[in-house]
């Protein structure tokens, strides 16, 4: 399998399941301007190529992701610099725009995208977990919108995402206060769906749903995440209106043959890419 050119992201593709790992463990995997562009980079590749199903979303070393590199945030008013304060301002919202599509390649993808988050998930750390369909997490994983703490308004994401994973008031809370949530807390507020011991359990338990995630019809789940989506940011009505047309369109397939078919001869369906 040939991988796009990547950098600070470490791919590996197995069964059907794309590790995709934040590779700048010395910065914490700090989001550097490398790290934006290939997330946007791996995840176009992930949803156009069939043999991935399923990716997992994790950082290596101690944190899943610190946040943006400070060195880029420093270096953002001379490369938005320009005599007319109008056209800096231009730059700077575009340059904004493009960040905020780097992340939202990863709520794009047609594939669903599972976060294994151990250590810091912090300011665009969180912008990036609250992109992913699932996040699960260490005991040891931190999270905290923590733009506010230096003198930011969060603007990549997180603000429009998280008060629909967590409860309003508490998003609220962590936008204003810039306090840390820890696991146990993000577990019971349902930032994340379980919580493991330690990173080596949290890789392991990651992995076991990814793979599970991964023998089912990949059309079926790729159209249960576009419905998923859709019906989140639509009425009901609307929602139900749109997975009949879906169905309409993608019901009667191979793969709802094969898995009536291995359900009468008792084995594990096998489906296409």
């Amino acid at each position: 399998m040939q991988f796009p050119e990547l950098t600070v992201i470490e791919p590996t593709l197995a069964d059907g399941v794309l590790e995709l790992r934040l590779n700048r463990p010395d910065k914490s995997n700090a989001l550097d301007d490398a790290l934006w562009q290939e997330l946007r980079t791996a995840f176009y590749w992930a949803d156009a190529t069939p043999a991935v199903r399923v990716v997992v979303l994790s950082g290596a070393g101690r944190h899943f992701c610190a946040g943006i590199d400070l060195a880029m945030l420093g270096g953002i008013m001379a490369r938005i610099a320009n005599p007319d304060q109008a056209r800096s301002r231009e730059a700077l919202r575009r340059l904004i725009l493009d960040l905020q599509d780097c992340l939202g390649a990863v709520e794009r993808c047609r594939k669903p995208v599972l976060a294994a988050i151990q250590g810091a998930c912090l300011g665009g750390g969180l912008d990036l977990a609250c992109c992913c369909d699932m996040r699960y997490a260490s005991s040891d994983a931190q999270f905290s919108v923590r733009e506010i703490d230096i003198g930011m308004v969060a603007d990549v994401g997180s603000l429009q995402r998280l008060p629909g994973l967590i409860a309003p008031g508490l998003a609220r809370e962590l936008a204003y206060t810039g306090r840390d949530l820890g696991a146990d807390e993000a577990l019971r507020s349902g930032l994340v769906n379980q919580v493991w011991v330690d990173a080596e359990a949290l890789h392991a338990g990651v992995l076991a749903i990814a793979r599970r995630i991964a023998g089912k019809s990949p059309l079926a789940v790729r159209g249960s995440k576009e419905i998923l989506n859709y019906s989140r940011d639509h009425s009901v009505a609307d929602g139900l209106s749109y997975v009949a047309t879906w169905n309409a369109a993608m019901l009667l397939s191979s793969d709802l043959n094969e898995a009536m078919q291995a359900a009468r001869e008792r084995r594990p369906p096998q489906f296409a890419d």
